[in-house]
C-alpha cells in the first residue's frame, strides 16, 4: 500500500510571520510613543512634582513631629521660589485673571510663611492645609 506524503504544515510559517509583525508593531509603537513625548515640554509636569513634593516633606515633618524653622524654612524658600516660575512653565495660562489669582494666592501664603514661619506642628498643619488648599484649587479649575 502505497500511503499518501503528508504535506508539512504552514502552521510555522504563520506562527513566525505573526511573531515578527508582533515584534515590529511593538518597536513602531515604541518609535511613535518617543517622538509624541519628544515634542512636549516636561517643565510643567516637573515643577508640580518638585512642588508636591516639597509640600509632601513639609507634612511629613509636621507628622514626625519635626516642626522647627531648620525644617520648614528651606521648605517654604524652595516653594516660593518654584512659584515664580508658573507663568513660564504655563505660558498659555500667563494671561488668564484666574490662573493668576490662584498663582498670587499661593504667593501670597508662602510670602505670610516667610515672613512669619511656623514654630510649631499646630501652624506647620495648617499650614501645609492652607498651601495645599491652594494648590487644589488650581488643579481643580485647570487640570
Amino acid at each position: 500500500m502505497n500511503t499518501p506524503t503528508r504535506r508539512p504544515s504552514a502552521a510555522y510559517r504563520y506562527l513566525f510571520v505573526a511573531g515578527l509583525g508582533l515584534i515590529v508593531g511593538i518597536i513602531a509603537t515604541v518609535m511613535v510613543s518617543r517622538a509624541i513625548q519628544a515634542r512636549q515640554d516636561p517643565f510643567p509636569d516637573s515643577l508640580m512634582h518638585v512642588m508636591q513634593r516639597q509640600v509632601a516633606l513639609l507634612g511629613d515633618a509636621q507628622a514626625q513631629n519635626r516642626c522647627s524653622l531648620a525644617d520648614s524654612v528651606p521648605r517654604l524658600q524652595t516653594l516660593r521660589s518654584l512659584s515664580n516660575d508658573m507663568d513660564i512653565a504655563f505660558p498659555d495660562m500667563r494671561d488668564n485673571a484666574q490662573f493668576q489669582q490662584h498663582a498670587s494666592g499661593l504667593r501670597a501664603t508662602l510670602n505670610t510663611a516667610l515672613a512669619s514661619p511656623p514654630t510649631d506642628c499646630a501652624a506647620m498643619g495648617t499650614l501645609v492645609e492652607k498651601i495645599k488648599t491652594n494648590c487644589q484649587a488650581c488643579h481643580q479649575d485647570f487640570r
